[in-house]
């Protein structure tokens, strides 16, 4: 229980004590820094339950509490506000129950709960990764650890696009201009390797849309009848049909893609529990769509396409299957939702990592899903999140404009490189043990510059700003944790038991009141979907700490109590940040 909660619990005592009143709630907030107190209360609320002057209510509150509450050492009232201080005891025990718990913050698994899928990534087989991939990933992988550290069971998943006619235009263009090359004749990675010809297709499209239109053609007519496109368009057809010889050039560029997207989710850190393909899910929800029929929840057109209405919930007439009974992408998704329901009968709900401009896609994905029946459909989250621009404008894959995730992640190392010299940090460092270190600050840069930001915002990456050794930012957090490991290399606290009558400085108490926040920053980052909390947590975590070693003495202090509480508190913080930043995927150096 928090001093919070235990608090609320006794002014409710208090009030009823005091008054014969039951007091519904209390509202608390921190206390302004200009006032004596750990933890203030909003009396104005309380004066709807009792007519009386506010700072009488306090007094008569604050002197309850001081006699009948153990915690409480005294208070003042500052208009409608009760400021309580709570005594040094209670920070000191709290501190001894936590200081060995190597998972503290995070609850225990419960056995009752139902499981979360997450999805995200959702990658295309015709390209590599970009930068919009990265903030998914992130976003996602870290929403996943988050829900597991706060006790629920998590499935990590993602549907890879792996059919449709811009797969068929990657594949038609090593047909015609690869001359048999291969990744591994070309050294380029697969991904990268297969996303050149997606980009050699749009040139080549290009070119013949410009001779269209010079032998007389409208532009229309001429992006319609470029023979490429045609050709694409057969071999699609081909596909679907079966035909043996493009199905084997299917799988073989797809596998060269996937051994590429693998190296770059290594590189990011980022693991799945399953993969679904569109080329196994595409069929799906067919059957589902029929019975919805049979129910009334769809109806039929008079061309034979089948649609839902969805005007009386405030949106509009959406299309589940075409007239040629073909499906669209919603029945997919409505087919592949209650596919992985059947595969994990325990999801109790799922979470889909995609962008801000599916937003409607998702609300009718849902509505539906609910409208079919599925108790599990009201659990359903759409991770929604912004864009990510670079100084340098927008990102088109097909123009080869797309800023490759593997090149960002290798600039970022180099920009960590070239800062790292710059401020001559790494001195006495070996050649391996400093590439390894500029890859940890890089990756920890991106990953907290995306992360600490609200998902819903749209974020303009800045490289330089994100690898500033000051600030809100990945190294500063870094470069803090590494400071705390050279003080537990000079001083291992393991062995030092806390003394019950430390006289505890008011900065380490701070230190011990933002590290009680760590387990509800937790719960609080699960239930809204945002790993911003947790980032900006441990920014405040770190910025209490530099406080509390600017202001005493750790190693130098004199009395042998004091120091071996400094060094274990030192060492705990260092543990939360290791903890937090290992929810969000960013690696601690131990030195730096």
């Amino acid at each position: 229980m928090t001093i919070q909660q235990s608090l609320e619990a006794k002014i409710k005592k208090a009030f009823f004590d005091l008054y014969s009143i039951e007091l519904p709630s209390v509202e608390f907030q921190a206390t302004r820094k200009e006032f004596e107190g750990d933890i203030t209360v909003v009396l104005f609320p309380m004066l709807r339950q009792v007519k009386m002057n506010p700072e009488k209510l306090g007094e008569d509150l604050g002197v309850y509490l001081t006699k009948n509450v153990s915690e409480v050492a005294k208070f003042n009232v500052v208009k409608g506000f009760l400021n309580i201080v709570i005594e040094n005891a209670y920070y000191l025990d709290f501190f001894k129950n936590i200081k060995d718990n190597s998972k503290y913050g995070f609850a225990e698994p419960k056995n009752d709960s139902k499981a979360v899928m997450v999805e995200f990534s959702s990658p295309n087989t015709n390209k590599p990764l970009h930068l919009g991939h990265v903030r998914n990933n992130l976003l996602g992988n870290a929403v996943a650890e988050i829900i597991k550290a706060s006790g629920k069971k998590v499935y990590k998943t993602q549907i890879i696009n792996d059919r449709g006619i811009h797969i068929c235009k990657s594949m038609l263009a090593w047909n015609k201009f690869g001359n048999g090359e291969t990744p591994e004749s070309t050294g380029i990675k697969g991904d990268k390797f297969v996303g050149n010809y997606y980009v050699k297709f749009d040139q080549e499209y290009k070119k013949q849309i410009t001779k269209l239109i010079s032998e007389g053609k409208s532009e229309d007519e001429a992006k319609k009848e470029a023979p490429i496109l045609l050709e694409a368009q057969e071999m699609l057809q081909q596909w679907e049909s079966g035909n043996p010889k493009t199905k084997t050039l299917w799988e073989t560029m797809n596998n060269w893609v996937y051994a590429g997207f693998e190296e770059t989710y290594k590189k990011l850190g980022v693991t799945f529990d399953k993969n679904y393909y569109e080329s196994n899910t595409y069929l799906l929800g067919k059957d589902v769509v029929a019975e919805g029929l049979e129910k009334g929840v769809f109806f039929r057109k008079e061309d034979g396409s089948v649609w839902i209405d969805l005007t009386e919930d405030g949106l509009d007439e959406k299309i589940v299957l075409r007239s040629d009974g073909t499906a669209v992408y919603m029945t997919q998704d409505i087919g592949t939702a209650i596919q992985r329901v059947k595969d994990y009968p325990d999801i109790g709900g799922m979470v889909y990592t995609v962008g801000n401009e599916q937003d409607y896609h998702f609300k009718v994905l849902f509505l539906i899903l609910k409208k079919l029946g599925y108790a599990w459909a009201d659990q359903l989250f759409h991770l929604s999140y912004g864009m990510v621009d670079l100084p340098s404008g927008k990102m088109k894959s097909r123009e080869g404009t797309v800023v490759d995730a593997d090149d960002l992640i290798a600039d970022m190392a180099q920009t960590a490189k070239e800062l790292s010299e710059e401020l001559g940090k790494l001195d006495g460092y070996n050649k391996a043990e400093k590439k390894t270190l500029y890859n940890t600050i890089g990756l920890g840069a991106l990953k907290y510059y995306i992360l600490k930001v609200d998902p819903k915002k749209r974020i303009l990456f800045n490289p330089e700003e994100s690898v500033d050794f000051q600030g809100n930012t990945g190294p500063f957090i870094q470069y803090t944790f590494a400071r705390i490991q050279s003080i537990l290399r000079k001083d291992n606290a393991s062995n030092y038991t806390i003394s019950s009558d430390v006289d505890m400085h008011f900065k380490e108490k701070e230190l011990i009141k933002q590290l009680q926040l760590y387990p509800e920053v937790i719960q609080n980052a699960a239930e809204n979907y945002s790993p911003a909390l947790v980032a900006n947590y441990t920014y405040d975590l770190v910025k209490a700490y530099n406080s509390f070693y600017q202001s005493v003495p750790i190693l130098a202090e004199i009395e042998e109590g004091k120091r071996e509480f400094r060094v274990q508190l030192t060492k705990k913080v260092g543990e939360v940040i290791q903890s937090a930043f290992g929810l969000l995927g960013i690696e601690v150096p131990e030195r730096m």
